[in-house]
């Protein structure tokens, strides 16, 4: 029961979270982010937020410290919009499955390319 509750709360911070991104922060090095998913701990009082957005490593690490400079007030809105008895501490991280999606994609495609044609007649 406490799984299901933990995702409904995560869904509810996302949701939060990406809404103030949207509207409300004004720090340039945030830009245009995506909240891709949150992680709750069992008692709900940390999330792990997973953002992503374009860029390379310079652009992801000025963006993370612009959230990190937010988080307090992102943490005071999200408590405000929730309505929870402990407002959830809120860390920032990049998610990693972009990357290892275009590391597949990349490996999967240097692999069809590498290979002679198969012959035609093999089904």
């Amino acid at each position: 029961m406490a799984s299901r509750r933990s995702d409904r709360v995560a869904a509810l911070v996302q949701s939060a979270v990406s809404e103030l991104l949207l509207r409300d922060t004004k720090d340039p090095r945030i830009g245009m982010v995506t909240v891709t998913g949150v992680e709750m701990s069992p008692d709900l009082r940390h999330a792990r937020v997973f953002v992503s957005a374009l860029g390379d490593e310079a652009a992801h690490t000025r963006m993370l410290a612009g959230l990190d400079s937010a988080r307090t007030f992102l943490q005071a809105q999200v408590g405000k919009r929730l309505g929870l008895r402990f407002t959830p501490e809120l860390r920032f991280a990049l998610d990693p499955s972009f990357e290892s999606g275009e590391r597949i994609d990349r490996l999967l495609r240097d692999l069809h390319l590498g290979d002679p044609m198969e012959p035609e007649g093999d089904e």
